[in-house]
């Protein structure tokens, strides 16, 4: 069994020439998760002074979509010594937070036992599109029943690169049930949003 730490083992960039690019993530749609997804907290929204001059803040209905939808995140932590880390790995957004997972062993578990202050970005490398950047706290994640629902995103958004039994990630999905890896939860405290294209814009979104 592989862990997310530093998307080790077959990477996603081999899994997708394997089992080819995600559709566009679709969360599930019962009354109890539409219930979930009315209750995520609606942050102040604020257009940055760096903007085009034509440009319009993003709407968080948008950013938290693309939160949804990305396939891979960079995490960054700061190690004991103050030294910064960065790694990929693989999310899920969730009740309004991304949650991620690692084994106990990993640079950044280590890290985050010192500091729970940490990044997560996503976006596209290029000048079109929206980058994202959420800031917030890393909280250990024991519940049985929220561990069970992060498991079952995880092999939602992924399929079968966690269900199918060839797939990189097969088995990870038990393993988070049962706590076999750490689980963390990140609720932003703030969010910013860099559209790029035809209009250059910087948003904040701050949630507290």
């Amino acid at each position: 069994m592989r862990t997310l730490g530093g998307l080790r083992g077959q990477g996603v960039e081999q899994g997708a020439q394997r089992q080819g690019s995600l559709p566009p993530y679709k969360p599930p749609t019962s009354a109890t998760e539409m219930g979930h997804q009315m209750a995520e907290r609606e942050p102040v929204t604020e257009l940055g002074a760096f903007s085009s001059d034509d440009a319009v803040a993003t709407e968080w209905a948008q950013a938290r979509a693309d939160l949804r939808n990305a396939e891979l995140y960079w995490l960054s932590t700061v190690r004991p010594d103050g030294r910064p880390h960065v790694t990929p790995l693989l999310g899920v957004w969730l009740d309004g937070a991304l949650y991620f997972c690692t084994g106990t062993a990993e640079r950044k578990a280590a890290n985050l036992a010192q500091n729970p202050h940490c990044v997560l970005t996503t976006g596209r490398n290029i000048l079109d599109g929206l980058d994202l950047v959420v800031e917030g706290a890393a909280a250990g994640v024991s519940d049985e029943a929220e561990l069970r629902q992060v498991a079952d995103t995880f092999e939602s958004k992924y399929g079968p690169r966690f269900t199918a039994p060839e797939g990189t990630w097969f088995g990870l999905g038990d393993s988070i049930r049962g706590g076999d890896v750490l689980v963390y939860r990140v609720a932003p405290s703030t969010a910013f949003g860099f559209g790029k294209g035809e209009h250059f814009s910087q948003t904040r979104w701050r949630f507290s």
